[in-house]
């Protein structure tokens, strides 16, 4: 008899089936994680090379590279010291481990945990500080800004009336050790948690019995840590102090600074605290050798209780019992320093007020000696008359103005004329929707054509304005030799543009019927933008935008190049990431070029006792047009504190953009300014000193609205110069409201007029 034995596997074709599943499914899987790697990478890759070549074509590498080299030296120091101090301490924790047998029902339940761990703990011991430490490079590495002030901040020469410091102390230097004093508590903080947590792993910590919770060593680290995160308790009382200097909060009309309360009751708890803390801190590293935890802890309470009774219920007693029934007497000293610091930080402390004796009907006399100021006087309103230009001078829809025009003023005619300017623009949303493609869109339509000017005191018979240049191509009074508009505040996202000289044109000029084809076409010729000829070049640039017919498109060529980021304001912000620049850049004619003039302010939110604010509150409730968009540092479009505030500003810098080939120029305007000073030795090279600014170009400059609407906002309370006076708030001004806006509550626009 002859018996069969049964596999139990199934026959062997549908085994092989399945191993041949299981091998495809092993290498599939790996391979679509590769890939999506690769696409991951390829992404990033692109978003940091191609910033790389923006800030080429602009002459700004340095401070690409400069901005790089300070982040990663940042995550690297800083994530290093903490993935070292944490590690180091586990593993500290781990070779002093208790050795005593597991006695109480706790260690024998922990033994379980640890066969578990025991495989992954040295896996674990390295990801646990890796993964924390570039958490915490990550986080500083965005500190960049405060670690350049402090390395190259300078002094104010304004020294701030309760601690005898110079500004620049509060500006530079109180930032970076806040910074510091916050890494370090994270670090020691962290690295307790940690080697606490392997110490009750391992025993070296126990809850049950009483009177053996500690091993020698568990008690010695957790000490020692615990002294120096009361060490930094006591670092960071004393910075409070000066803190108190750039606290703000309401008194009155608003309040920065010291008050009474603070001065006597606030500042003297805060140097007690840090006796105790460094008491309390003494102790724990006495416990660390002669254990008494009783005492150690004791110190911990009576420093809790004495934050609570000095540093929160004695000072709230003085305020209720001391300074109210005889506020405006206590208070007088703090509410002169904030009235000198805010005239100070605004530039608003050499304002001359001269009284105007209005009178309604001025007599002729008066007038003959004014008639240069009358003959001035503007009646072209740039917020009113933008619908007449686009009327007149827009010519077809893809073409627009801005909302509200500029004022400039032109030399011609032997004399001085007062000038409301625009650019005539591209404007894609102008087009047809049968016109909307991806060629139109960023190949063809790529830039604006045209200066237009008009006399602001001047109007036709019809009431017209008063052209001196205006029309396509360009005709008037001043000479334009280059009238395309590639950099501007309504271009496209990105523009492809050139080619190999010798091609058909494709981009639109602008429009001409005498044409057989009804326009005038161009190639550009410029040195604006980033070469796109290579199929790499391609590659990147259609992995940033997500768009593959830059890849694919055959109307790219060698020659081509692309333009992307190109507003003005966003141009400075990259090149010049400290400064705000002003909402309202403005078009000017110079040499023959269209230029835009961008104004920018250094500001900081740490300038001692000065009232802060921010660009909505001086424009008003609900932002104006052209007004309240004041960027923060480097947005461009971060250091920008809460709401947007600031306590100083100056306008330091003044930038000038080509709009043919977007050169970036930035010049000193205010040289004294020390926050200017500092970015400048960060960054060598980027902002020219004022003589360097042509004089075509200064001819040109004006005081900016933002910084006008700001000044006008803090002059209208901090005219009044006297202590009683400000508290009682009888004399503060009021900032109009805009007659031209139905919104509630928005102030009226800052405007220019030419007095003798």
């Amino acid at each position: 008899m002859v018996f069969g034995v049964s596999n139990g596997g199934g026959n062997a074709p549908d085994r092989e089936a399945g191993d041949q599943t299981r091998t495809k499914g092993r290498v599939l899987i790996p391979t679509i994680a590769v890939l999506v790697a690769l696409v991951i990478l390829l992404v990033i890759f692109s978003g940091f090379y191609t910033d790389l070549l923006w800030y080429r074509a602009v002459e700004a590498e340095g401070v690409f590279t400069g901005q790089l080299a300070m982040r990663v030296g940042m995550f690297l120091v800083f994530g290093v010291i903490m993935a070292v101090g944490v590690g180091g301490t586990m593993a500290l924790a781990y070779r002093s481990r208790d050795w005593r047998p597991a006695r109480t029902p706790e260690q024998q339940s922990l033994e379980r945990y640890r066969a578990s761990v025991e495989p992954l703990r040295r896996p674990l011991g390295y990801a646990i500080p890796a993964v924390i430490g570039v958490l915490a490079g990550i986080s500083l590495a965005a500190g960049w800004r405060t670690f350049a002030m402090w390395r190259t901040g300078s002094d104010f020469g304004e020294t701030d009336p309760e601690f005898g410091l110079d500004v620049g102390f509060f500006v530079f230097t109180y930032p970076w050790l806040r910074l510091l004093l916050g890494f370090g508590f994270a670090l020691v903080l962290i690295s307790l948690l940690c080697s606490a947590l392997v110490h009750y792993l391992y025993g070296g910590i126990r809850l049950q019995p009483r009177g053996d919770r500690f091993s020698a060593a568990a008690q010695t680290q957790i000490s020692v840590l615990i002294g120096l995160l009361l060490l930094l308790k006591a670092a960071g009382y004393w910075l409070d102090r000066y803190g108190l200097a750039l606290k703000s909060e309401s008194l009155g009309q608003g309040f920065t600074g010291l008050k009474y309360r603070d001065m006597h009751a606030l500042l003297p708890a805060k140097s007690i605290l840090v006796a105790i803390a460094l008491i309390c801190a003494v102790l724990f590293f006495v416990n660390a050798v002669r254990p008494s935890w009783l005492v150690a802890g004791a110190g911990v309470g009576v420093m809790v209780v004495s934050a609570l009774a000095i540093g929160v219920v004695y000072p709230a007693v003085v305020q209720q019992f001391q300074v109210q029934p005889s506020e405006l007497t206590m208070e007088a000293p703090a509410i002169q320093r904030n009235i000198d610091a805010t005239r100070q930080a605004f530039g608003i402390d050499d304002i001359e007020i001269n009284d105007y004796d209005a009178k309604p009907v001025p007599n002729q006399q008066v007038l003959a000696t004014q008639a240069p100021t009358t003959e001035a006087i503007r009646i072209v309103d740039p917020v009113v008359v933008p619908p007449t230009f686009k009327a007149l001078q827009q010519y077809r829809s893809f073409y627009s103005f801005q909302t509200a025009l500029n004022v400039d003023r032109y030399d011609f005619d032997d004399r001085v004329n007062g000038a409301v300017v625009a650019a005539r623009e591209i404007n894609l949303d102008g087009l047809q929707s049968s016109q909307r493609n991806w060629a139109n869109d960023h190949m063809v339509f790529t830039h604006g054509y045209g200066f237009v000017a008009a006399l602001d005191n001047a109007k036709q018979p019809n009431g017209s304005p008063v052209f001196f240049e205006s029309d396509i191509p360009t005709k008037g009074k001043l000479a334009v030799d280059q009238p395309r508009i590639y950099f501007g505040e309504n271009s496209p996202e990105y523009s492809i543009v050139g080619g190999v000289p010798g091609t058909d044109p494709i981009e639109l000029d602008y429009p001409d019927d005498t044409a057989p084809n009804g326009q005038k076409n161009n190639i550009y010729d410029g040195r604006g933008g980033v070469p796109i000829g290579s199929g790499i070049d391609r590659l990147l640039f259609a992995t940033k935008f997500q768009e593959p017919n830059i890849l694919l498109s055959g109307m790219i060529n060698e020659g081509s190049r692309i333009m992307w980021d190109r507003d003005p304001r966003t141009m400075v912000g990259k090149v010049a990431p400290w400064l705000r620049t002003d909402s309202d850049p403005y078009p000017v004619l110079v040499e023959g070029r269209i230029k835009w003039i961008v104004d920018a302010y250094t500001t900081t939110n740490d300038y001692p006792f000065s009232t802060r604010t921010t660009l909505s509150d001086a424009a008003g409730t609900t932002a104006a047009p052209g007004e309240g968009r004041m960027t923060s540092p480097g947005t461009g479009t971060g250091f920008a504190p809460p709401r947007d505030e600031f306590n100083y500003i100056r306008n330091s810098a003044k930038a000038v953009v080509d709009a043919y080939d977007g050169t970036v120029s930035i010049y000193a305007w205010d040289e004294d300014d020390p926050i200017l000073r500092a970015w400048s030795q960060v960054f060598p090279g980027t902002v020219q000193p004022k003589s360097a600014m042509p004089e075509s170009v200064v001819q040109h400059v004006r005081y900016p609205e933002d910084a006008f609407s700001v000044q006008r906002y803090m002059f209208a309370r901090y005219h009044v110069t006297n202590a009683s006076a400000f508290y009682s708030g009888q004399d503060f001004w009021v900032v109009p409201n805009d007659p031209t806006r139905k919104d509630a509550g928005v102030y009226q626009s800052p405007y220019y007029l030419r007095l003798q």
